[in-house]
């Protein structure tokens, strides 16, 4: 485990989704899941959203599109939390969906 990557992710990962959410997270870790509770804080938040060449609202709305076109719901919603915290509007967020229709499939939008 690379400990600064995985520090920079937990970081991050609070940041975007709330202390609060992370923590419960963590806490709830046990001897089956911790270890990818360090795989999601080390490569998925300290890799790819520890990476500053795209702004954290440009991802949040990327997650967004991604997330309701793969019918993630559940995951969806904690990214939409997330990406409000990440400055996306309301207007963005109904302009995602409207795009997801149109690619995607208006199920999913």
């Amino acid at each position: 485990m690379d400990r600064e990557l995985h520090a920079k992710g937990l970081a991050v990962r609070k940041d975007v989704l709330g202390a609060e959410y992370v923590d419960k997270s963590m806490a709830a870790a046990d001897g089956f899941n911790a270890p990818f509770q360090g795989i999601l804080n080390e490569y998925c938040w300290g890799m790819v959203w520890g990476d500053e060449r795209l702004p954290r609202k440009t991802r949040s709305m990327l997650n967004l599109a991604m997330l309701a076109s793969l019918n993630r719901m559940t995951e969806w919603e904690l990214h939409l939390r997330g990406a409000l915290n990440n400055g996306v509007t309301r207007d963005e967020v109904q302009a995602i969906l409207h795009q997801v229709a149109v690619y995607a499939g208006v199920p999913v939008g």
